[in-house]
């Protein structure tokens, strides 16, 4: 028996079920069973171009508060995808953009889940949206040849110089 992670988004147990047996039954031609299902604890969910794997960030939100006159911390986490841990962290500043307050990123550790399910009610301004979302996500990464120029000057050719 194989164990497999996804995320459905779904309103109940009941919707997660129907929606995650609708869609495996493009990928898998042979029984399988749903031996769990649980709510996850993400606050956003950013797939990106060119990434095969998925992230959980943790970023803690700092406010002051006055009253006490204590820093507070409110962690939230991100569903992050990315090649690497640097490039989920690269992707989870991106994410932070035009944030007014100030966060840390604490920690980033590679996900178990293998694919994301978006929510799709049918109506036909949701469908552009979730056509992007599955352009990037079954986006492959692109790797890129570098070619070395670079010269370097023994200090033998230095000193003719």
């Amino acid at each position: 028996m194989v164990g497999e992670i996804y995320l459905v988004d779904a309103i109940s147990f009941t919707e997660a079920e129907s929606r995650i047996n609708e869609e495996m039954k493009a990928y898998v031609s042979e029984e399988f069973k749903i031996a769990n299902i649980k709510v996850a604890n993400y606050a956003e969910i950013h797939p990106f171009e060119n990434a095969d794997r998925w992230f959980k960030s943790k970023i803690s939100l700092l406010a002051y508060d006055e009253e006490s006159g204590k820093e507070r911390k409110t962690n939230m986490y991100f569903l992050v995808q990315a090649n690497d841990v640097k490039e989920a962290y690269d992707n989870t500043v991106h994410t932070m953009k035009g944030t007014m307050g100030d966060y840390t990123i604490p920690a980033i550790s590679e996900s178990a889940v293998l694919d994301v399910f978006p929510y799709f009610s049918g109506d036909e301004d949701e469908l552009e949206q979730v056509e992007r979302f599955n352009a990037l996500k079954a986006s492959k990464p692109v790797v890129a040849e570098i070619e070395d120029h670079m010269e370097f000057v023994t200090e033998e050719e230095e000193e003719t110089v």
